[in-house]
């Protein structure tokens, strides 16, 4: 599992409950592939624990970043280190998907 550098809010609602968690620094999160998608699991160590996992199909990831991506172009300037690292990652991603 990899450190989160920053934090995760979560929210779960239903028409008569609603789920509610945070994940900082402390926490860490691990995504992996699976034959018809995306694991996300992201976990909060310690007294009040809590654990999330999430799996998606291969077509949502793709559609998030799509969108990400247009929201970007209308939206004020990334700062450069939250740019830098995104181009890296989608660098990264890009090369591994071609490699398979």
């Amino acid at each position: 599992m990899k450190p989160i550098h920053d934090k995760v809010a979560v929210a779960l609602n239903f028409p008569d409950k609603v789920y509610m968690g945070a994940f900082g620094r402390d926490s860490k999160f691990e995504a992996t592939v699976e034959d018809d998608g995306l694991r996300l699991k992201l976990v909060r160590p310690g007294e009040e624990k809590r654990v999330f996992e999430l799996h998606i199909h291969h077509y949502l990831p793709a559609d998030i970043t799509a969108e990400w991506a247009n929201s970007v172009a209308a939206a004020p300037a990334i700062s450069k280190e939250h740019r830098d690292d995104f181009l890296e990652a989608l660098k990264a991603a890009e090369k591994a998907v071609h490699h398979r």
